[in-house]
This record gives C-alpha cells, sequence and structure tokens, in this order.
C-alpha cells in the first residue's frame, strides 16, 4: 500500500463501555442533539442514549412524562452512529440494517431513512474469484448463477432452501423457544457439509454474530436467517446514524444531555460530574459492561470487532451483494462496496471499501488485512487510501446457549435497565429492551413482540 495514499494506523475511532474515543480524525458529523438544560425534578432519568435508551425514551416521552437522557459521548446513537470523513459516509464499524426486525418496521420510517438494500445472497471470494450465491425466491435471474456456483455443493444448496422454508412457517417469536444448541452444532445437525460452513455461514455469520468460533446460541442464528430471508438487508442513505437520529426527533432535544456520564446510579438517582439528578424511575440503558459496573448485574461478556475503510477511484467489483471470504484467508470475514450500494457514501467519483474484521485482531491488522485485500483484488489495492479503522471493544454482548432472552428488566423499585443484553445483541434486541422496559415502568401490559 503506497505510503502517500494511507493514513497511520492511528487514525481510527476507537469504542469501548466508557464511550467514543478519536485519534486523527477531524471531520466528523456534529453531535445530533444540543447538551439539553438541567430541569428540578423528572418522572425518569435515562443513562444512555444509544437504540435502547432512545425507544425508552421516546415512548416515555409519548406518554406524557418528563424525561431526561444523560449520555458520556458527544451524540447519541451509541455504536449506531455515522461520521463523515472527507467526504465519505463512515459508519462506526460495518453494520446493515435488516428491516425484517418488528421493531424497525414499529418504530421507524423505512422511506424516511431512504433504505439502500444489499443484493440478497452473497459473493463468496476464493482466491481471485467471486463466486455469487443469489436468492432466487427475490430474484429469479439468480437462479441459473446460483445453481451452477461452484462455491457450494449442490446437496447444500438444497439444504439451505429447505431451512429456508422450515423457519419462515409459523410465527417467529417461536424460534426463541426452540431446541437450542450453538451455532456450529446446529449446522452441522443439518447436515451441512464442512465446505458450506466454511464457505458461506461461517464469513457470513461471523460477520453478523462477531463470533469467530460460531458459539453464539442457535435461536440468534434461527431468528438471523429468517430475517436475512424475509426482509432486506441495507443502509439508510445518510449512514446508519439516522436510525438514531430519526429515533432522536421523537424525544425534545432539551431532554438529551450530551458529554454527561453517570458516575453511580441507584433507585431514583444518577450522580454525574456536575451533581446529582433525582427522579421516579433511573433507566440503565447502556451496553452490559458499562450497566454491569453500575448496576452490579451480571457482565454479558464482549465480541470485539474492527473495521477498515478504504476510499478507491476504481471499485474492485460493481456487485451489491455482500463478500465473504470463502478460503479463510485473513482478518477480513466480508467486504462490502458500500457505494455500490449507497451512492451517497462517497463523494462523486470515489468509492467507499468497508472490510469487516470480527474478532479480538492484533495491532498488525491493517497489513495482515491490506495483503489479504490484495490476495484477492490484486494490484488495485495498493492504491486505496486508508480513511478510518474502527476498533470496537464491545461490539456485541456473548450470546452463548443458554440464551436467556427476555431477561428481567426491573431491578428494584426505581431503578431498570435496559439493553441488548437483556434481550438479543441486535438492533431489534436493542430497541424492543428500550420500549419493553419504558413500558413497565409506565405500568402497561408486558409487551408480546421483539
Amino acid at each position: 500500500m503506497s505510503p502517500s495514499r494511507v493514513r497511520p494506523e492511528i487514525a481510527r475511532v476507537v469504542i469501548t463501555g466508557e464511550g467514543v474515543y478519536r485519534e486523527e480524525v477531524t471531520d466528523t458529523t456534529p453531535p445530533t442533539m444540543p447538551v439539553g438544560s438541567a430541569a428540578d425534578t423528572y418522572d425518569t432519568i435515562i443513562v444512555g442514549a444509544g437504540l435502547a435508551g432512545l425507544s425508552a425514551a421516546r415512548r416515555l416521552h409519548q406518554a406524557g412524562q418528563n424525561v431526561v437522557v444523560l449520555e458520556a459521548s458527544d451524540g447519541i446513537g451509541g455504536r449506531v452512529r455515522t461520521d463523515v470523513v472527507d467526504g465519505f459516509r463512515l459508519d462506526r464499524g460495518f453494520q446493515v440494517l435488516l428491516t425484517a426486525y418488528p421493531e424497525v418496521q414499529s418504530q421507524l420510517d423505512l422511506r424516511s431513512l431512504d433504505v439502500r438494500s444489499f443484493d440478497p445472497g452473497a459473493l463468496v471470494w476464493i482466491d481471485r474469484e467471486g463466486y455469487p450465491l443469489g436468492d432466487p425466491f427475490r430474484d429469479r435471474s439468480t437462479l441459473l448463477d446460483t445453481v451452477r456456483s461452484p462455491a457450494l455443493p449442490l446437496l447444500d444448496k438444497l439444504r439451505v432452501l429447505r431451512l429456508r422454508l422450515k423457519l419462515g412457517r409459523g410465527d417467529a417469536r417461536r424460534l426463541m423457544g426452540g431446541p437450542e444448541q450453538t451455532t456450529a452444532d446446529r449446522l452441522r445437525s443439518l447436515g451441512f457439509s464442512s465446505v458450506a460452513i466454511e464457505r458461506f455461514f461461517e464469513p457470513l455469520f461471523v460477520g453478523i454474530q462477531l463470533d469467530p468460533e460460531l458459539g453464539t446460541s442457535s435461536r440468534m442464528f434461527d431468528i438471523i436467517f429468517r430475517s436475512l430471508s424475509e426482509g432486506a438487508s441495507g443502509v439508510p442513505s445518510l449512514g446508519m446514524g439516522r436510525i438514531s437520529a430519526q429515533l432522536g426527533e421523537g424525544i425534545p432535544a432539551a431532554a438529551i444531555r450530551l458529554n454527561t456520564a453517570a458516575q453511580d446510579v441507584a433507585a431514583g438517582r444518577v450522580l454525574t460530574d456536575g451533581g446529582t439528578l433525582t427522579a421516579d424511575n433511573v433507566i440503565v440503558a447502556t451496553d452490559g459492561p458499562v450497566a454491569a459496573r453500575l448496576t452490579g448485574i451480571d457482565d454479558p461478556g464482549s465480541l470485539p470487532v474492527s473495521c477498515l475503510w478504504f476510499a478507491a477511484d476504481i471499485p474492485p467489483t460493481t456487485s451489491r451483494a455482500i463478500i465473504l471470504d470463502g478460503a479463510s484467508s485473513g482478518p477480513v470475514r466480508n467486504v462490502a462496496i458500500m457505494s455500490n450500494v449507497a451512492p451517497s457514501y462517497a463523494p462523486a467519483g470515489r468509492h467507499l471499501i468497508a472490510a469487516a474484521c470480527p474478532g479480538d485482531v492484533s495491532s498488525g491488522l491493517v497489513t495482515t488485512a491490506t495483503t489479504q485485500l490484495q490476495q484477492w483484488f490484486g494490484d488495485s489495492v495498493p492504491g486505496w487510501e486508508l480513511l478510518r479503522v474502527d476498533r470496537i471493544a464491545h461490539g456485541q454482548p456473548v450470546q452463548a446457549p443458554p440464551l436467556g432472552a427476555r431477561k428481567r428488566t426491573k431491578l428494584s423499585d426505581g431503578l431498570w435497565v435496559c439493553g441488548d443484553h437483556r434481550d438479543t445483541g441486535s438492533i431489534q434486541g436493542a430497541m424492543f429492551s428500550g420500549r419493553r422496559t419504558a413500558e413497565a415502568v409506565l405500568g402497561l401490559p408486558r409487551s408480546v413482540t421483539g
């Protein structure tokens, strides 16, 4: 990679449970919400302005409560934020929105988000060749190429078809009560060959579940596989941060206080650097590790992920599908040409490439990943410009079996906790957890969707 086109590896965003730390990134999206002003009393204080906290705050505000949201960082959204760097839209790590999620459909205005969809299926990259695996159910034109693709044996393609039909029957909620094992064991029990697991399921679901060992609960696998089959996978045209911004639009600007970290919480009370706030109820809506520190709940564990963002004059492929590492050739498990899917992610005449690296990756990530990508795409890679490296210490909570979704949210009278670690590690889980916790605070009947 040409030194003249590459920024130093410290040009990165580090996301931990304590907040977001930027180094050498100066052109970023300004805070979505201004710092709000304090009020004398509140009905509910919410700690954390990620998707769970925003969903809870919006629901409580709709019910007429006086709510304040305390956010330690300089903007709302938690991990679901987008920065603008040299005209490129960089999400906090490679993320996609699954439109089949029930909370996405009920809480978000998808038309306003202008979701740009990836092509169904995937492009499996082996050596220097990409082999398509389409979804003929949604695009019949991919049928012949998918049948002929050497990426998977024919019997495995038939097993994928059978699994899709099986998981698509009935109410999706039943999948959370089905038999449970690890994702790896589930795939083997379904008869998939090692070739199918290594070339397709492993890079696809490692990218989604951030779990290189595929030790995540098979219930999560079933839910995600069904969601991938039923709806689109895409990104809002202006970045994933638009999801957070849209949720935030349902909350008064003065109710969100940025750069305000909670030092200690108790029933009806939150201590910050600026003093103590009181309310009838406190909801801790941070990620799992921070919630564990503040409330004493069990730490759910963390699955880390990194993402390298590259700018290029010419894309390595015109495909709108997610590219999977079908040969386990390095730390990059999937690649997306974001500008092929959403041209607004890049300035005119330029292209944006995301290379996702799930797991705990060593400090030599840039060198190892770019060497791998050069093996894939050839001599064009040294001309790419490295825009940023995202290192996310807590990408998702660990979700090994038994999954234990729908964990309790009420810790005591006046103290609550919500987040994807209380339901499922996903956008769906975070939004649902926030809403169901808010409705429990309001004394409404137990939520049944999600």
